[in-house]
């Protein structure tokens, strides 16, 4: 199965909107995600439902963050982005008629909620403002130098 990388990337992306002191265009993030800017503007319209960001038109607009860094966790994007199914893994089939499958089933369902249970607290527990603290720790071991993947997203 195929890994769904929208998680890492968004969360990427709204670390550069956060470097920002004015709206970052959809292009210029589409350019550090080395995507197309529409992606960037379907991803975030969903986040602007979610009250995460908010985009502005015309000259001066483009995409901002719409709370705190410190008001955003990783569950917020990740419940914006819809749910995409945390594990790659499960049940062969949803309502087997064998009986060692059914045994098979309920062990892996238990296992699985469990541990998306605890995956999902974790995701609650981290902030935007606890990634942008790492990444300017980050910053600062290598002499305050960042080196963007475009010279427009700081």
């Amino acid at each position: 199965m195929r890994r769904d990388g929208r998680l890492s990337g968004i969360l990427h992306v709204l670390l550069h909107m956060a470097q920002r002191d004015a709206p970052v265009t959809s292009e210029v993030l589409a350019k550090a995600m080395q995507t197309n800017p529409v992606v960037i503007r379907r991803i975030l319209a969903g986040l602007r439902e979610h009250g995460l960001v908010r985009s502005g038109k015309g000259h001066g607009g483009g995409w901002s963050l719409a709370r705190d860094l410190s008001a955003i966790t990783l569950l917020d994007v990740y419940a914006a982005l819809g749910r995409p199914p945390l594990f790659a893994i499960g049940n062969r089939a949803a309502a087997p008629a064998c009986l060692v499958e059914q045994a098979v089933n309920g062990a892996l369902d238990r296992v699985l909620d469990d541990a998306e249970a605890l995956l999902l607290a974790r995701l609650g527990e981290i902030t935007l403002a606890t990634l942008s603290a790492d990444f300017h720790a980050r910053l600062a071991s290598r002499g305050g130098v960042h080196r963007s993947e475009s010279p427009d997203v700081a």
